[in-house]
C-alpha cells in the first residue's frame, strides 16, 4: 500500500495497545482478545444474511467446519426467533375442474 496516509507497520504489541485504548474509550468492561473481532465479524455477516460460503471466503477458511465454529456465537434464542419470523412457505393449491 502506498500513498500519503500510509504509515509504518504496527507491531502486534502496538495493535493490542491501540485496541485496549479503544475498548476503554468505548467503556468495554470485559477483557477480550483481538482474534475475537474475527468471530464478531463472522457473526455480524451472518446476521446480515451473508451466505456461509462468502463468510468462509472472507475469513480465509479452507472448510466450512471451521467457519461454523466462528458462528457458534449466535445465541440459540436468536436462531429460534429468526426461524419463527420467517414467512411460512406457500404451497400452491391446485383445483381440478
Amino acid at each position: 500500500m502506498t500513498g500519503p496516509t500510509r504509515g509504518p507497520r504496527w507491531t502486534t504489541a502496538a495493535a493490542r495497545n491501540e485496541l485496549r485504548h479503544a475498548a476503554a474509550a468505548a467503556r468495554v468492561r470485559r477483557r477480550f482478545a483481538p482474534h475475537q473481532l474475527r468471530h464478531a465479524h463472522a457473526v455480524e455477516m451472518a446476521h446480515e444474511g451473508v451466505p456461509l460460503i462468502v463468510i468462509q471466503r472472507q475469513l480465509g477458511h479452507s472448510n466450512l467446519g471451521i467457519t461454523s465454529i466462528y458462528l457458534q456465537g449466535i445465541d440459540n434464542a436468536e436462531i429460534i426467533d429468526t426461524v419463527h419470523a420467517r414467512r411460512a412457505p406457500m404451497i400452491p393449491v391446485r383445483t381440478t375442474r
